[in-house]
């Protein structure tokens, strides 16, 4: 006489926050990237890999991918810091967390540090430039579901 066993395995697949926070933030990131090439490429090419001393497309999302991942982490620690809640709420935190990055980061940090490094087309400090807000808040748009997802 034979018997048969059924077995379920869950195969959802949860990351720690900080790995949710790299994921997203990468995530978010490409996003980006593919808007900020589509509307003004000398960003990309020239700007986010200036900040290095580098120059080119290969270059430009390499750090701008990486940056990406650390904010995300980041992200991840200040979202644990208050504590998750829903999506809606992950994905609002995510929204303002890309307006907060465009205010510090592009906007006053960035003309700062290419000036520093002597890139020869820095924008003006402080660059409070609509299309960078628009970029970073689909950063953050796209981080925040991802990280939701993940969490």
């Amino acid at each position: 006489m034979a018997t048969n066993t059924q077995t379920t395995a869950d195969t959802e697949v949860l990351l720690d926050d900080w790995q949710a926070g790299v994921v997203g933030g990468i995530a978010g990131a490409a996003v980006m990237a593919v808007l900020v090439s589509v509307m003004n490429a000398a960003v990309l090419n020239g700007a986010i890999p200036g900040l290095y001393g580098l120059s080119g497309g290969i270059a430009g999302w390499t750090v701008h991918l990486s940056h990406g991942a650390v904010l995300g982490v980041v992200f991840a620690a200040l979202v644990r810091s208050i504590g998750r809640g829903s999506t809606g709420r992950t994905v609002g935190l995510g929204i303002a967390w890309g307006a907060v990055t465009w205010v510090g980061l592009a906007a006053l940090v960035m003309p700062l540090w290419l000036r520093a490094v002597g890139f020869p087309q820095a924008p003006p400090f402080p660059n409070f430039a609509v299309p960078s807000l628009l970029w970073h808040v689909v950063y953050g748009g796209v981080l925040g579901v991802a990280y939701a997802v993940l969490r």
